[in-house]
């Protein structure tokens, strides 16, 4: 199902300027799985010179916590969280193309989300948000290219929840982007990495401070999202890192209380965990989350092989790792073949690292020059 949106007035990204934008999108926005939002509010920004034929874009989408804030720029100098990835002779090569990154429908960064004021009420959406898919995180971004007067992508790029997003962009609007390029992601999610994310909600959920979702703002399950992030962390490396790393090494600062931190591993994940609360919105977390979990290609069609009978891509990469233990690399490898029976020019590239779901933010050694050569080649 495609929103119902109306667009009136925008301001445009300034091309070769890189900024953080928000962009109003005016009228209703029809939600996936029922109910609607009025005036969506899109946090985005761009990189590189828009090509006069606006046939340089590269479109961008996020995993479940970053910003749009993807890589520095003179607006923001500060290092985005794909420093490494994005700019000047990188992969993302803002010498050739213009890199547009939206933060998702439903966070918490710029974009309306559960913490965001409902026109209607005056007051912040909270539960009362609808239903958030994967779907709807693809059509506002689509809606904000329109909004922009871009129509079309060279290609649209995502890992993780991106990854996902990406492929649902395809999925709803076949043209729309000419390559794909999924990175430690998949056509839906399997039973363990549900598991995983369902148990990080109730953890957040059984804080009392959650409050059945209506807490102030600014405030919130902090103890919730303390452990929900920690069981995050564990579920985005892999074990044979950890023992590299960490081995049976106590904590320099352990702590001489009955059952406190001991080992270097666990102070890792303390100092991990105390970081991000705060600054991530707890009903944010708990919609973004639940829409993984809902996602699946498959829908879109009765099967995965119909569904992506209606993609019009010309190429695509699928890049995964062989430690992700949240989008195992035979789900890569089903996505690819999925792609590759369409007719799609498909490249699969397993790669072998020890740092798991997260080694597309981590592990540039081989992420660089795997999508760098892949793009270079457009």
């Amino acid at each position: 199902m495609q929103p119902k949106l109306t667009v009136h007035s925008v301001e445009p990204a300034l091309a070769g300027d890189p900024a953080r934008r928000v962009l109003s999108l005016p009228g209703t926005f029809a939600m996936h799985l029922g109910g609607e939002l009025r005036d969506v509010q899109i946090a985005y920004e761009t990189w590189g010179k828009l090509a006069p034929d606006h046939g340089n874009v590269l479109l961008l989408f996020t995993g479940l916590s970053p910003s749009a804030h993807a890589a520095s720029s003179p607006a923001d100098p500060t290092p985005g969280w794909w420093e490494e990835m994005l700019g000047p002779g990188k992969p993302l090569d803002t010498q050739r193309f213009h890199v547009v990154c939206v933060n998702s429908l439903g966070s918490c960064f710029g974009s309306t989300g559960p913490s965001s004021l409902n026109p209607v009420t005056g007051k912040a959406y909270a539960l009362g948000f609808p239903t958030l898919t994967v779907e709807d995180i693809a059509a506002a971004a689509h809606a904000t290219l329109l909004a922009l007067g871009i129509r079309r992508v060279r290609a649209v790029i995502g890992a993780s929840l991106g990854g996902m997003s990406a492929l649902a962009f395809a999925l709803l609007f076949p043209g729309a982007a000419e390559v794909l390029v999924s990175l430690s992601s998949a056509t839906h999610s399997e039973p363990f990495a549900i598991a995983v994310r369902s148990l990080q909600r109730e953890l957040i959920r059984s804080d009392g401070a959650w409050q059945g979702g209506n807490y102030p703002p600014g405030d919130g399950p902090r103890e919730g999202m303390r452990l929900a992030r920690k069981l995050g962390m564990m579920s985005y490396r892999s074990a044979s890192e950890w023992l590299e790393r960490f081995g049976r090494e106590r904590a320099d600062s352990a702590q001489h209380e009955p059952f406190g931190i001991e080992f270097e591993v666990e102070s890792y994940l303390e100092s991990r965990a105390r970081a991000f609360v705060g600054g991530f919105d707890a009903n944010s977390y708990l919609y973004l989350s639940r829409a993984m979990d809902l996602f699946d290609a498959a829908e879109h069609g009765g099967t995965v092989d119909k569904a992506f009978k209606r993609l019009k891509l010309r190429m695509a990469l699928v890049a995964g790792v062989e430690t992700d233990i949240l989008f195992p690399l035979h789900q890569q490898r089903a996505l690819a073949d999925a792609l590759q029976r369409t007719g799609i020019e498909t490249q699969y590239l397993p790669l072998a690292s020890k740092q798991g779901h997260d080694s597309f933010l981590v592990d540039m050694d081989r992420f660089r020059p795997a999508v760098g050569d892949y793009l270079a080649a457009l």
